[in-house]
């Protein structure tokens, strides 16, 4: 085994897997410390909490090296998980059943759809007439779109995997751009990566953009402070719009298409429509039962028809109309791949607030916060909040195990009651610049393969920064402004 790999080699006919053993070095190790430490522990973290935290890290680091593909290391762990018996057979395999996960597989099956019928090839090529001179100025024309749905659209997944993901997906290769031959970072990378920034920018806007907000407005309420839609709006206007415009900016300077400018493309877009011709049947059909799911998830909330419910609503009238096939759903690697890895994290994740180390570490940060000034409790808080999740799976989980928590050891510092309920809210959303799995849109534009997992980390990384100082300093100060506190 030259180099820590299995070569492959045919036994019986078999062809036996190229791995690199190598990769599960660091995962092992890491398992082993924390596990072997667990004489070491807090006395208010069970042993059972300490073991899921070592399974959990582990599978994150392995998620990061990739011996396996994701889905494979999160298998593993799963499989660890239940033979250690942190967690019954029936309860890791209930986490194949959320209800958010399914909304993201959805989405896939919907945009494939999009792809089949040639419709979001005609949407694409519309969008290249009217904004395509710039690469730039076309990822700044689609986070548009999702700027002027996100306040009617509750789920921020539904708006990124159903609406946006598909017209970027086909406007992507209609410009030659795909991760099949490698030509992602024509456009791709920098249109899929600028809008899962837009998404969650937008998210933060507006109080029914995702749903974790009015989870913290809920929470905030029992807490005595009032947070209001427009109350929500306004303290996010101005950073907001600050960084709707700076990080697209930023991500084209940082991870710049190779296309930037597009001279010819409305000539070239008027040609390709043309040999399109008319929208054929399989068209239209797309296009109403599209208009019929928009409709839905913007008016899930009054009519009380859930985002995912709305999801299958799409999928069974694209099967019953025939655009697409049970072939076609079975085809859609990326889908089930996703359904498999996400899910697995998020119980973990799950099972670490639900045993009890969650609200430990909250309560320990509350703990060595005492006695500083409200400001550098309120950053300390902040910070703490956005960098824990990377031990989250899912951003409403993080709000939930959380916010309260963080909320109260922010009024008792000291902080203004509204302004930390608002920040702590607004953070909510973009501390999902993390992870490829830090919230629902996240595995659904990663999974799409523009944008690898080394550049999804860096990139955050160094965008994680800025959000800190648009939202939380010169967010704090248009808040005192507004009269906030």
């Amino acid at each position: 085994m030259p180099n820590g790999h299995l070569n492959i080699k045919e036994a019986s006919g078999i062809l036996v897997t190229k791995i690199n053993y190598k990769k599960f070095i660091s995962p092992i190790v890491v398992a082993l410390i924390i596990w072997l430490a667990t004489p070491l522990r807090p006395e208010s973290v069970s042993i059972v909490a300490w073991h899921m935290l070592a399974i959990f890290v582990a599978t994150i680091i392995g998620c990061i090296t990739q011996p396996l593909p994701i889905g494979a290391v999160a298998i593993i762990g799963f499989t660890i998980t239940v033979i250690t018996h942190e967690v019954n057979i029936d309860t890791a395999v209930a986490g194949f059943g959320n209800n958010s996960i399914w909304l993201v597989a959805m989405a896939f099956f919907i945009s494939r759809g999009f792809i089949k019928t040639g419709l979001g090839r005609r949407i694409a090529l519309g969008f290249v007439r009217i904004f395509g001179k710039k690469t730039l100025g076309l990822a700044y024309s689609l986070i548009g779109v999702d700027l002027i749905l996100a306040p009617a659209t509750p789920s921020n997944t539904a708006r990124a995997g159903g609406i946006m993901y598909p017209i970027i997906n086909s406007l992507s290769r209609s410009f030659g751009s795909s991760p099949d031959d490698n030509t992602q970072r024509k456009v791709g990378s920098f249109l899929t990566f600028a809008e899962f920034h837009g998404n969650m920018i937008t998210a933060a806007m507006f109080l029914t953009a995702m749903a974790g907000n009015p989870l913290a407005q809920s929470l905030a309420k029992s807490s005595h402070i009032n947070i209001t839609w427009m109350g929500w709006f306004l303290a996010a206007l101005v950073p907001g719009i600050i960084s709707l415009i700076l990080v697209p900016f930023i991500i084209y300077k940082l991870y710049p298409p190779e296309i930037k400018e597009t001279p010819n493309a409305k000539d070239w877009a008027d040609e390709q429509l043309a040999k399109m011709g008319k929208m054929s049947l399989s068209e239209k059909f797309m296009a109403g039962i599209f208009v019929v799911a928009l409709l839905l998830w913007v008016l899930g909330g009054t009519l009380n028809i859930d985002s995912t419910l709305t999801a299958f609503i799409a999928l069974s009238l694209l099967l019953l109309t025939g655009v697409l096939s049970w072939s076609d759903i079975l085809q859609e690697k990326g889908a089930w791949n996703t359904l498999t890895w996400f899910s697995i994290l998020v119980m973990m994740a799950n099972e670490l607030n639900v045993l009890g180390f969650i609200p430990w570490l909250s309560k320990a940060i509350a703990t060595s916060v005492h006695g500083l000034s409200w400001p550098l409790v309120l950053v300390i808080l902040i910070l703490f909040y956005f960098y824990s999740h990377y031990l989250f799976a899912s951003a409403t989980a993080h709000v939930s195990a959380m916010y309260s928590a963080l909320l109260g050891v922010a009024v008792a510092a000291g902080v203004p009651p509204l302004l930390g309920a608002l920040l702590l809210g607004f953070f909510g959303n973009l501390f999902a610049s993390t992870t490829h799995y830090s919230n629902g849109p996240a595995p659904i534009l990663f999974s799409a393969g523009y944008v690898s997992q080394k550049d999804w980390w860096k990139l955050n990384a160094i965008l994680g920064p800025v959000y800190l100082i648009v939202w939380l300093g010169l967010g704090s100060l248009w808040m005192k402004l507004c009269g906030v506190y």
